[in-house]
């Protein structure tokens, strides 16, 4: 740390799991099995993150990177935004904890080399930076509005290779109708066919949605806990999957005590109470 940084030192995670963020069990399980069976059946490209926070996504993502692939991030992190409604957002929900420094930290922490990171907006990506066609996977998370989302989708679908599959984030968040509406837009207008929903992202692919679909459903979810449902969206089969938290379990409730034991220990003094306790441990252990 140099003398003019006067910024502590990032904690290191243990887990992935340390790391902050919104990736919850089923997209990370989603995420899991999508790219597990790309690499099963030999498929390859690159991968790309637009919008990465503090790297949660981009831990799991690195991890299913393969020899001769290339994995870019493309955030912010500590940069002015470019316009006053993407500054805003940023204030709003981001600048306080959002360093590139904490993103390098988190991702050094369980791979040995860094992505390739473009520190810059999303929209930079559109210049060709990206070859077109050379990613099986992009996951977008980066501003929620609507101007900057339908940008984003159009990176996606250019970069995107035969049945690459793009996850959209937070296509149904109250606070987020910009996304939903370019999602919808994509699918409605840009022929973006959708074959997953979680409660906080959507999965779709540009190619064929029954491969991708097969994929998917290469694994018993049911039987892990999941909920899996099918459902039909003009025309078109998707699937839901959410993770339901099993509750904690719940304490045995206390033995209730008998009349006379009540009493003894409501009245008697402390000398005696212990006394009686002790009786009472002494004839359980001889039952």
């Amino acid at each position: 740390m140099s003398a003019l940084d006067t910024t502590a030192a990032p904690t290191v995670p243990a887990t992935p799991e340390d790391v902050p963020g919104w990736f919850f069990r089923a997209d990370r399980e989603a995420f899991t099995q999508l790219l597990s069976r790309q690499s099963a059946a030999g498929t390859t490209g690159d991968l790309l993150e637009m919008g990465a926070y503090l790297g949660r996504s981009a831990v799991l993502l690195g991890g299913h990177l393969q020899p001769g692939e290339t994995f870019t991030v493309c955030d912010l992190f500590d940069l002015d935004a470019p316009d006053d409604d993407n500054s805003a957002e940023m204030d709003m929900s981001y600048r306080r904890t959002l360093t590139r420094r904490a993103f390098e930290t988190n991702y050094r922490a369980f791979h040995p080399e860094l992505p390739v990171i473009v520190q810059a907006p999303t929209s930079v990506l559109a210049d060709g930076r990206i070859a077109p066609g050379s990613c099986r996977f992009v996951h977008v998370d980066a501003s929620h509005l609507y101007e900057h989302v339908t940008g984003d989708i159009l990176v996606a679908r250019e970069a995107l290779a035969g049945n690459g599959v793009v996850a959209l984030d937070d296509y149904r968040a109250p606070h987020t109708p910009g996304v939903a509406a370019a999602v919808w837009e994509a699918v409605f207008v840009l022929g973006l066919r959708p074959v997953l929903l979680t409660p906080e992202k959507f999965y779709g692919t540009w190619g064929d949605p029954d491969a991708v679909r097969a994929d998917l459903l290469d694994r018993d979810w049911r039987a892990e806990g999941f909920r899996l449902d099918e459902e039909h969206l003009a025309g078109q089969l998707c699937h839901r999957l959410a993770w339901d938290e099993p509750p904690a379990p719940r304490r045995p409730a206390a033995r209730p005590r008998s009349l006379p034991r009540r009493i003894a220990l409501d009245v008697l003094p402390p000398f005696a109470t212990r006394a009686v306790r002790r009786a009472l441990r002494t004839v359980r252990a001889a039952a």
